[in-house]
């Protein structure tokens, strides 16, 4: 059976205090509250908040753990905000409807959910994203917050504003796109298509799956595991570009750039248009098609 719980109503569920928040801008005043929910090993999670922080991590029992606090700049206004949460053994659904009128209020969040759950959606504004374990396909999406993705299983769709994403151990195919921060990706066992601008793009890729990135203004450094054998697609505008490749890789080479120069550790068996900084080629016996281009800045081809 599924439920529906009102925060600021379901008081008895709850552990509430106020308290005066020194140098936080978007609220002097906060209501803190605590709650929990049963939820089965597969269970799926949403949350959708604005103007502040969530932070979600799994735990070995088969339980929704939700607390956190609301502020806003008055204590009526901090009390009366809304948290709806809809709970059964199947999903947990957390809500925090926007006030029509109110303004520098919010609320953050700190979830632990069971280690196999699925994180469906997580949405917020003007705060930061984090995730350590659970399932996927996952969609996390902040404006002006960063995101970081810990031992993570499944698809994930991370997109944010004004600020960086992390990913480490991300077993699943990922989608990045920020704007204005940077990129970074470690023990990446998927694809990857990231997307950014004024900032940088790094990965260490651990799976043969197709990569593709772009960015503007900031450099790209990817590393590529043994026996990689898939397309790779690189475009940037004032940035290197640095390619860390296996030793006896196999591929198709088209790299461009302009005031600047193409290096490679490899032997490239130039075919087409060759100068100090355009290399059209196969590195080994060809194969998958590695595409480079920038401008104002070089491309390296360095053995890992």
């Amino acid at each position: 059976m599924r439920a529906l719980f009102l925060i600021p109503v379901v008081a008895s569920s709850l552990c509430l205090s106020s308290c005066y928040i020194d140098g936080v801008g978007w609220g002097h005043f906060s209501k803190d509250f605590h709650s929990s929910y049963p939820m089965k090993a597969n269970g799926r999670l949403t949350v959708e908040s604005f103007n502040g922080s969530v932070e979600i991590s799994g735990w070995d029992q088969d339980t929704v753990d939700v607390s956190g606090s609301k502020f806003g700049p008055s204590q009526s206004e901090a009390d009366n905000l809304r948290i709806d949460i809809d709970a059964s053994a199947d999903s947990v659904t957390i809500r925090v409807p926007r006030p029509s009128i109110g303004r520098n209020e919010g609320a953050r969040f700190v979830i632990k959910i069971p280690r196999d759950a699925i994180v469906d959606r997580i949405t917020t504004t003007n705060a930061s994203i984090r995730l350590q374990d659970g399932v996927g396909p996952a969609r996390l999406k902040s404006s002006n917050g960063s995101i970081h993705v810990t031992d993570f299983r499944g698809g994930l769709d991370a997109q944010t504003s004004n600020s960086s994403i992390d990913l480490v151990n991300v077993e699943g195919d990922v989608k990045a796109h920020s704007s204005n921060g940077h990129i970074h990706a470690e023990r990446l066992a998927g694809s990857l298509e990231a997307t950014t601008s004024n900032a940088g793009i790094q990965a260490d890729l651990r799976s043969d799956r197709p990569v593709r990135v772009e960015t503007s203004n900031g450099p790209v450094e990817l590393t590529f595991p043994p026996h990689f054998s898939n397309d790779v697609r690189v475009e940037t505008r004032n940035g290197g570009i640095t390619l860390r490749l296996p030793e006896g890789i196999n591929a198709n080479l088209a790299a461009r750039t302009s005031n600047s120069a193409i290096t490679s550790d490899f032997e490239v068996r130039a075919h087409g248009e060759i100068s100090k900084n355009h290399l059209d080629g196969a590195i080994g016996s060809g194969g998958p098609l590695i595409e480079l281009s920038t401008s104002n800045s070089g491309i390296r081809l360095l053995r890992r």
